[in-house]
């Protein structure tokens, strides 16, 4: 491009007092004869009729008119002519609109323009798109250029005010709709290309028309804010969608929580680690037994032992000879001096063999039952096995006193990392819906990635 275009004069009436907004000029339409109002006087070039659409020189004595406008085609601003509010500390007034459209797969999109006036500050520009406003402002200097490679396709980059803009979506617009008027030439139709680039909640937005540039930069605000600050009455209209340069409302939520997590998670590791290393291990029943399936009592009672020391864990090992079988055991481990027992069973089986993709097996010959939180005291073991009739295995019973368990060490993991888990599908779901909008969807419609 060979130039870059910048904000319309700002020239302040003679005589007027800083802060103050003048009162509009009144004038008549030649073209109708209606009521029209001329709000920023000399800065005026184009100014559109609100009864019959047409657009008017504003510089010619008597406003030529330069385009007749089709009459049936009304739009009602979201924020009418004339309108006043105090927006980043200046007090604007609503002086011109227009609505904007491109069109994608045979479907027309619209958005609309609103050019706010001060006469010592300047210009500035609203943007909407169902519900998604932006608060524009019209660059005075170019942006660094630059270039990224995501999956086979490659983006644009502009770089302005230590922010890196990344090319998001090209299209031409035209205009199609005019209201109040414009420090510069518009006509129905007027037509550009528009090539938008994001950091949200920043945009920064090129538009072209042969060999001039006009770079503009947008920052997304919620519409109930453009709201309170212009007096509108109710609410603003609900955003719909994801907007391009929409802030993320998960942001670094999830990054926070991953980091949170990761010294949670090193706190338990360190725990688990001291908690293994003070516990005693300690093995207090070990005895070997032999069982054959004959339809008589089978349940039996083991010696008594010793469990000492604290209110711990205990370990129960079942250590078979299983070869293609299957053994269940239903076991009771009882306080002698109490009779308070703990009812439990374990299912040992253990498969093998060799098919058409080679050798195969199934579960596995040992099998280990941890009770938890059992006090001290004398205890002895019930035990029923339990067999296909004809069949019997030889098996070792063991038990081990305060062994750690890992199961309290899983669920806490678990509950570590479900939220960031949670907040980075939902953050990655917003930035799929952003970015299916754009020329760089994250998924194609031939399921490669893009992005």
């Amino acid at each position: 491009m060979d130039q870059v275009s910048t904000a319309p004069p700002n020239i302040p009436r003679k005589n007027s007092r800083p802060g103050v907004v003048p009162k509009a000029v009144g004038l008549n339409c030649p073209g109708c004869g209606a009521p029209m109002a001329l709000r920023t006087f000399s800065n005026a070039v184009n100014v559109s009729c609100p009864n019959c659409g047409a657009i008017l020189d504003a510089t010619d004595p008597k406003f030529k008119i330069l385009q007749e406008a089709q009459r049936q085609y009304k739009i009602t601003p979201l924020l009418p002519l004339g309108t006043r509010g105090k927006w980043k500390g200046v007090t604007y007034e609503v002086v011109g609109f227009q609505e904007r459209t491109i069109t994608s797969d045979g479907v027309d999109y619209h958005w609309g323009e609103y050019l706010l006036f001060n006469p010592y500050a300047g210009y500035r520009y609203l943007t909407e798109y169902q519900g998604h406003w932006n608060d524009v402002t019209v660059c005075r200097a170019l942006p660094q250029q630059g270039k990224a490679t995501y999956g086979t396709r490659s983006k644009d980059r502009l770089i302005m005010n230590g922010r890196t803009f990344t090319q998001f979506q090209t299209a031409n617009a035209r205009t199609t709709f005019i209201l109040g008027e414009f420090p510069w030439q518009v006509r129905m139709g007027d037509k550009v290309e528009d090539c938008d680039y994001v950091s949200p909640p920043f945009m920064l937005s090129v538009e072209s028309t042969g060999d001039e540039a006009t770079y503009s930069l947008g920052e997304y605000t919620p519409g109930k804010d453009i709201w309170a600050a212009f007096g509108r009455p109710g609410s603003a209209p609900r955003a719909e969608g994801v907007f391009a340069n929409q802030p993320n409302p998960y942001g670094d939520k999830p990054k926070d929580f991953w980091n949170l997590g990761g010294y949670f998670v090193s706190a338990l590791v360190v725990l688990f680690v001291l908690s293994w290393i003070v516990s005693q291990h300690k093995d207090v029943f070990q005895e070997n037994y032999s069982y054959r399936q004959t339809g008589q009592e089978a349940s039996f009672v083991t010696p008594i032992f010793e469990l000492g020391g604290h209110t711990s864990d205990v370990d129960l090992t079942i250590n078979t000879g299983l070869d293609n079988d299957w053994a269940y055991f239903n076991l009771a481990l009882i306080n002698e001096q109490t009779g308070e027992a703990y009812d439990f069973g374990r299912e040992v089986s253990y498969y093998h063999g060799y098919d058409s993709d080679g050798s195969w097996s199934e579960g596995g010959r040992k099998d280990t039952a941890t009770l938890g939180s059992i006090p001290p005291g004398r205890y002895y073991l019930r035990v029923e096995p339990e067999m296909d009739p004809g069949h019997g295995v030889n098996y070792t019973l063991s038990i081990e006193r305060d062994v750690p368990m890992f199961s309290w060490l899983w669920l806490a993991l678990a509950a570590l990392v479900v939220p960031p888990f949670f907040l980075t599908a939902r953050g990655w779901a917003f930035e799929y819906k952003r970015w299916q909008e754009s020329d760089f969807p994250i998924v194609t419609q031939s399921g490669g990635d893009d992005d």
